[in-house]
């Protein structure tokens, strides 16, 4: 069995940004060097990074020089170039490797992994040419949901589509450069999400089932324990557990389902890295969802993912820095977290809050409290 990662050796990250960030301050505690491959300077990672280079996510001279650098490479984000990543997979210790990447690239490809993994997904069909429209629309019906397959993130690349005249509008336009798939519109409760680790041993564990409230199709808040039954919670963690595991997943994966109104789970999407929805874990669980990915691919023990007490995160976005840091004195039980970005944008993640309680109640009512 190949030997753990030592400490002292330096772990390569793709992306710069703030979950390559929260990344490298888990591998650091743990004794670790970090490079970054990211191109914009001063970013998140690079912040802490002993290595910034400064190459665009598909330049293959980028690639090795991180591999140059690097006794073990992950990364934070998965939209990267399946030939720089199939370079590195054959080039340097990947322990993710780059088959994972190709499904969760592509929302086609991933639906059809997860529902042969007899999961449930939503119901959908592909959309690969105007030919394939009038199927679609018979067999998914309206409203719908009209996605790209790939490179849509915080509801872009995505829109509803309420009859088939406004499918073939936009449909026809989109189809012209990339794959679509349309979904079914699943009239849900709410949303939850879990995050499961497997390590390069084969252990795996899963941290606490999170409920998921999103504004403007971003994440704005999540609340742990999620409010649904044990019974949905333990089948959304068997779930995780499955595709983890038909995966042969190394690494952090993040689970996104829809919860119907009769209790139903479907799957939504994966991410194969760390997730907004699992930054709770840093103070609320024994071992942060960060932590947890380093020692996975590191080939560490996998820690335990024991909650302390009920929490709830809150993304800040650019327009909620202002006025948060004008009433700072308001954030006395809770735990802010700034990723050091340089520029503030609207819309744009730029930190998030948490804050434990005895109760989910309790939690709540000090987030709310403060604003």
């Amino acid at each position: 069995m190949k030997q753990p990662l030592q400490p002292g050796a330096t772990i390569g990250i793709i992306g710069g940004g703030q979950l390559g960030r929260m990344m490298a301050l888990s591998a650091r505690q743990m004794g670790y060097r970090i490079a970054v491959l990211e191109p914009n300077p001063d970013s998140p990672c690079g912040q802490v990074a002993d290595v910034q280079i400064e190459k665009a996510y598909d330049d293959l001279e980028g690639a090795k020089l991180l591999a140059d650098v690097s006794d073990l490479v992950t990364y934070e984000f998965e939209n990267i170039d399946q030939e720089t990543a199939a370079w590195i997979a054959r080039k340097c210790d990947f322990p993710q490797g780059d088959q994972l990447l190709k499904v969760t690239q592509h929302r086609l490809k991933e639906k059809q992994t997860v529902a042969a993994l007899g999961m449930p997904v939503v119901p959908h069909a592909a959309i690969l040419s105007n030919e394939d429209m009038e199927a679609a629309a018979q067999k998914i019906g309206f409203p719908a949901v009209l996605k790209t397959c790939t490179g849509g993130y915080d509801g872009k690349g995505q829109v509803i589509v309420r009859h088939e005249e406004q499918l073939r509008e936009v449909a026809s336009d989109w189809v012209q450069n990339q794959e679509l798939v349309l979904e079914a519109w699943i009239d849900f409760r709410c949303e939850v999400s879990v995050i499961v680790t497997r390590s390069t041993r084969g252990e795996v564990k899963t941290f606490p089932v999170a409920e998921n409230i999103h504004r403007h199709n971003i994440l704005y808040r999540s609340i742990v324990p999620a409010r649904v039954s044990e019974e949905i919670q333990t089948q959304a963690r068997e779930i995780a557990l499955t595709i983890a595991e038909g995966l042969q997943l190394v690494g952090t994966l993040a689970v996104e389902f829809f919860v119907g109104k009769d209790g139903t789970l479907y799957v939504n999407e994966l991410a194969p890295r760390p997730h907004n929805s699992g930054h709770y874990t840093i103070e609320a669980c024994e071992t942060s969802q960060f932590e947890q990915h380093i020692r996975a691919v590191c080939g560490w023990p996998l820690g335990e993912t024991t909650l302390h007490k009920p929490v709830v995160m809150e993304n800040l976005l650019g327009e909620d820095l202002a006025p948060l840091l004008e009433e700072r004195w308001k954030l006395k039980d809770i735990k802010l977290h700034l990723y050091g970005k340089v520029e503030v944008k609207e819309k744009r993640k730029m930190g998030h809050l948490t804050v434990m309680g005895k109760t989910i109640e309790e939690a709540l009512q000090k987030m709310d409290e403060r604003s």
